[in-house]
This record gives C-alpha cells, structure tokens and sequence, in this order.
C-alpha cells in the first residue's frame, strides 16, 4: 500500500522557516520523481517543487524560488522541503506527490500518490 506522510508544518511569523517532510512506504522510492505542491483556501493546487529520482535535478515554481530547497534521502525514503524567509501568501496546505516516471513535471495530475497534506500557516 502506497503511503505518504507529511510532517513539519504549524504556524510561523513571516520571515520565519519550516522544514517539511515526507515519508513514503510502501512502493520503492527511488523510481519515484518526488513533488511539494500547496492549496491555499479557494485557489486550486499549486506546483511548488520537484525534484529527480536521483536527486540530481530540482524545479521550482517561480515564487518560492530562492526561498524554497527541496531535497530527498533515498535511504531514508524521505523527502523534504525546506522554507525561508516565509510570507504570509505561503499560507495553505502542503501536499507531498509522487511520480512514477522519469521526467520532473509541474501538474497536479501527473501525480499518482498523494500524501494527506500539513497546514502551513504564516502569519504577518
């Protein structure tokens, strides 16, 4: 059974960091592309960023940038994302996605395993 566990979100000051992560059972994480999206109230699921099976290669969405540093350790089966410099408009809930693929795409739907998402709440 392919799993997903976020953790890591909470409230948080703008300016402030956060360290997400997410860990993956059941299926082999390393043939996984792994991905952090972000649902804010009323707006639809946001691509955040991505990284390759190996690791090797990264994608991020043009807002978080610079801010944002996605990362994974296979041996662990974990992936994380890594906030900086936090702002309010960061405010959602935090999804953890997996790909069963080789190429790094940036759609909701092009991911099959979905974690249950961790609030992220950045106040101002």
């Amino acid at each position: 059974q392919v799993q997903l566990v976020e953790s890591g979100g909470g409230l948080v000051q703008a300016g402030g960091s956060l360290r997400l992560s997410c860990v993956a059972s059941g299926f082999t994480f390393n043939w996984y592309v792994m991905a952090w999206f972000r649902q804010a109230p009323g707006k639809e699921r946001e691509f955040l960023a991505a990284v390759s099976r190996s690791g090797g290669s990264t994608r991020y969405a043009d807002s978080v940038e610079g801010r944002f540093i996605i990362s994974r350790d296979n041996a662990k089966n974990t992936a994380y994302l890594q906030m900086i410099s936090l702002k309010p408009e960061d405010t959602g809930v935090y999804y953890c996605a997996g790909d069963h693929n080789t190429i790094v795409q940036v759609v909701p739907s092009a991911y099959d395993s979905w974690g249950q998402g961790t609030q992220v709440t950045v106040s101002s």
